[in-house]
């Protein structure tokens, strides 16, 4: 393989600049990559309105949103049900911003008159939700208010639904509750005893309605995402009728994408009990030893490709070697195996539906979650590419961050593929 590396530093690179702020930020996954990351690929490929743009692990929808304020088509793949919803809703820009904000007042004040006449306690989630969730996610008062608001919400239902829903969930997680995220979700030691949970979340309405009215005239850029398993697209997409791919699968590590949208898809009711939460796992690829399961093959996709074969045997002889026995460290070097042959089972997959020549842009890290072995993500990923029909044309340099764990730089790449 020959490489073109394009050296990019400095930890402001995965931040969005202050132009892409709104639409983005009506709710942002944490882990997202930056909307001018998209541009820039955007700009390389020569997309233009003629092009369709594929992201395949759109998560709360960066490509698309990027795509559709710069006038070009684009179609996303989420399997985690509260980030599908919210790249949908971040791509619909048809609603009256002065109606929205009118109604949106109105469930303020109903909320806000409900809150201050509740005198039998504070409201609750039942024992299954509470389960769900990271202890202390949310303190008492906060999450009365809270579902006190989300009643309202659904009771006032109409066409803003989504919207204050959406709204809602960003408030939730970013002011409402415990949460911290660094990046992998936890729980901060400074809990909040009380949030002012109604203004929050109209202060969210109005940057919504505020953007609606910069953006409603590009509305009619088709925009859309479908809730469903990246390695499985047949009933998605028509044949030959993608331009380019631009996306930022998971990576091979212990981050449970899952775990770090739990609040909102509970509270929300996208997921309601653990049958439903084991299903939305089954339906992402296998990145981490939180979501293997009994049955799992994609591991099969790989056994041909050495250096692939060899990292997983190195990590279990590591493993070995440290005298390491819980069950999520005997999973480690199967989880390698399994993502990357996930990623081939989706690259195969994708091949009927990009046209001729496609180009691909791939945004991976390196990682050394598993006994700090280095695991070069973009370089296998290119190899598991070729395995099934792609050639690599480069891998760019995006950035490079300090990993504490092992004291060394680890890169952020972008994989560039096309379709032979």
């Amino acid at each position: 393989m020959s490489y073109t590396i394009q050296k990019k530093e400095g930890k402001e690179l995965n931040r969005p600049f202050s132009e892409d702020i709104p639409v983005h930020d009506w709710y942002r996954f944490v882990l997202s990559y930056p909307p001018h990351l998209v541009r820039d690929y955007l700009e390389k490929f020569s997309a233009n309105k003629n092009s369709v743009i594929l992201d395949p692990f759109a998560g709360t929808g960066t490509t698309l949103v990027e795509c559709k304020k710069n006038g070009i088509e684009s179609i996303g793949i989420e399997a985690n049900s509260i980030a599908n919803f919210a790249s949908n809703t971040k791509c619909n820009w048809a609603i009256d911003s002065k109606e929205l904000i009118k109604h949106s007042e109105k469930i303020a004040i109903i909320a806000e008159k409900s809150i201050s006449s509740h005198l039998n306690g504070y409201k609750v989630l039942n024992p299954v939700q509470n389960k769900l969730l990271i202890t202390d996610s949310i303190s008492e008062k906060p999450l009365h208010k809270s579902l006190i608001l989300l009643e309202t919400i659904n009771k006032y239902q109409n066409q803003f639904f989504d919207y204050q829903k959406l709204a809602f969930a960003k408030q939730l997680v970013f002011n409402y509750s415990n949460l911290k995220f660094g990046p992998e979700v936890g729980v901060s030691r400074k809990k909040k005893v009380d949030v002012e949970v109604i203004d929050l979340w109209l202060e969210g309405m109005r940057k919504i309605a505020y953007d609606l009215d910069s953006y409603s005239s590009l509305n009619s850029v088709r925009a859309k995402s479908y809730n469903t398993d990246s390695r499985n697209i047949s009933n998605i997409l028509q044949p030959n009728s993608i331009d380019f791919v631009i996306t930022s699968p998971p990576y091979p590590n212990e981050k449970d994408y899952i775990r770090t949208t739990r609040l909102e898809s509970v509270i929300l009711g996208y997921i309601n009990n653990p049958i439903e939460l084991r299903e939305m796992k089954k339906g992402l690829l296998r990145s981490n030893t939180k979501n293997v399961y009994k049955g799992d093959m994609d591991g099969n996709w790989v056994n041909n490709i050495k250096s692939i074969v060899s990292l997983s045997n190195q990590i279990e002889n590591k493993r070995i070697e440290l005298g390491k026995t819980s069950g999520f460290e005997r999973l480690y070097h199967k989880v390698v195996m399994l993502y990357f042959g996930g990623m081939a089972s989706h690259l195969n997959s994708l091949k009927p539906f990009l046209k001729p020549k496609a180009k691909l842009a791939y945004v991976v890290g390196q990682q050394a979650s598993y006994f700090q072995i280095p695991i070069k993500t973009a370089e296998l990923l290119g190899e598991v590419a070729e395995s099934v029909g792609y050639r690599v044309i480069a891998i760019d340099l995006f950035r490079e961050r300090y990993a504490t764990a092992n004291k060394t730089n680890i890169k952020e790449e972008v994989l560039i593929l096309e379709k032979i």
